[in-house]
């Protein structure tokens, strides 16, 4: 009965910060960025780290070079020993010589944050922004940004991030949706209880709060995390804003076997950070019983997930008192309830995204839901076994840009033509 009670209490969690940002219209207006953005006040500098990715990374800094702002800088980062990427990141250099600049990590063994270490040394903007390199990204991001910071005095604005071909597979389809609801409404519940584990990209903090945090943990696996966390715990004003119009895209990991790595780093990651301890500098014990209860959540969603099944066969198989019978049926109804929010907003993110979502994309939600339970358990398991025995190694995500449309590819091209015929872009 407890560990039914349990259960229930982590999906009826989940379930409010899903629907939070659809409290009412106005709170769902209030999540967006402005309609009317303000001039432009602050110098931007984008930070691009890559790795192996010169199939994606020229067609990302060719798209961010056409950012509408006055005043921008875009630092490619990249590896000694990687010389695809880099001959890719200083063509792109060469196409937009006043934008462009490129630096080298010869740092052993690499990781993203310490990519990102090098390039703040010599960031010029008063505000970072960080992108991966196989991000779509839209024009006018940086304007309603600037404004953002503007209207809401904040020390860091993080914007949507949205994977999009959920048609790949059957767990595309939930990894889509995970995003969706994150980005769209988790992550303005956690910036108002003040207590916010930022996103790995899309996300812009100012260069005097960079400074003051030394940058990102360079030994952590959830870098992002870490950052939101050690910001939240010294207060610094974090806000969320989401437009589909202007929510970086990107695509699911190519396998299950690329997604289950990249879930067992995120694990790690919050286990990391959960240990590490900053978030007892939060100044109530609200935000500290937030934090901690946030920080587990993957392994508690785990547990669900394994424990779903087995709740399931004890009430077909074991003969137990009517009470207790009824307990153990609580937790399907969030279960129940989360299921048909997640059909909800499928359909919903098919209307704004100007997808087609097919009956049968909603059969694989409700096939898929037990299934993908079981493999983030599985996941975050080897998250545990990894930290228990001091396994750190950084696990790459491979991207080919499956999420492009061939009208993004085309966006791109006009700039190359240009450099090439002698203009600007």
């Amino acid at each position: 009965m407890l560990v039914a009670v349990l259960l229930t209490v982590i999906a009826a969690t989940t379930l409010w910060w899903m629907l939070h940002a659809w409290r009412s219209p106005s709170s769902l207006t209030r999540t967006q960025f402005s309609a009317n953005p303000r001039p432009a006040a602050h110098s931007f500098t984008l930070l691009v780290p890559g790795r192996h990715e010169e199939e994606v990374l020229g067609e990302t800094l060719d798209v961010l070079a056409q950012q509408d702002h006055p005043d921008f800088e875009i630092i490619a980062i990249v590896g000694h020993d990687d010389p695809g990427t880099e001959a890719v990141a200083r063509a792109a250099a060469e196409r937009h010589p006043d934008l462009i600049r490129v630096i080298v990590d010869d740092s052993v063994p690499k990781n993203k944050p310490k990519a990102l270490n090098l390039a703040l040394k010599s960031a010029r903007g008063d505000v970072v922004g960080v992108f991966d390199a196989e991000d779509e990204v839209h024009p006018r991001l940086l304007t309603v940004v600037d404004s953002k910071f503007q209207e809401t005095d904040a020390d860091v604005v993080q914007g949507g991030v949205q994977l999009m071909n959920f048609e790949s597979s059957w767990w595309a389809l939930r990894n889509v949706l995970e995003y969706y609801f994150w980005f769209r409404s988790r992550l303005h519940f956690h910036a108002k209880s003040k207590f916010i584990p930022l996103g790995g990209n899309t996300v812009f903090v100012t260069k005097e709060w960079l400074d003051w945090s030394e940058g990102w943990d360079a030994n952590c696996l959830a870098e992002d995390c870490e950052l939101g966390v050690r910001l939240s715990s010294a207060q610094a004003k974090v806000v969320v804003a989401y437009n589909p119009e202007f929510v970086t895209r990107e695509e699911t990991p190519g396998s299950m076997t690329s997604l289950y790595k990249q879930r067992t780093r995120w694990n790690q990651g919050f286990l990391q950070v959960l240990g590490k301890g900053e978030w007892h500098k939060l100044p109530t014990l609200k935000q500290r019983m937030f934090a901690r209860y946030l920080l587990a959540m993957p392994f508690l969603q785990a547990a669900t997930g394994m424990l779903i099944p087995f709740s399931l066969l004890l009430i077909i198989f074991v003969k137990v008192p009517t009470i207790v019978a009824l307990v153990t049926f609580l937790p399907l109804v969030p279960t129940i309830i989360t299921l048909a929010v997640e059909a909800t907003g499928l359909a919903e993110f098919g209307r704004v995204y100007d997808k087609k979502v097919r009956v049968r994309d909603y059969v694989k939600l409700v096939l898929g839901l037990l299934p993908y339970q079981v493999f983030l358990a599985l996941a975050a398991i080897r998250s545990v076994i990894r930290q228990v025995r001091g396994i750190n190694s950084w696990e790459k995500t491979e991207h080919t840009g499956a999420h492009r449309s061939d009208e993004t590819t085309a966006s791109a091209a006009p700039s190359f033509a240009l450099q090439q015929a002698g203009g600007t872009s």
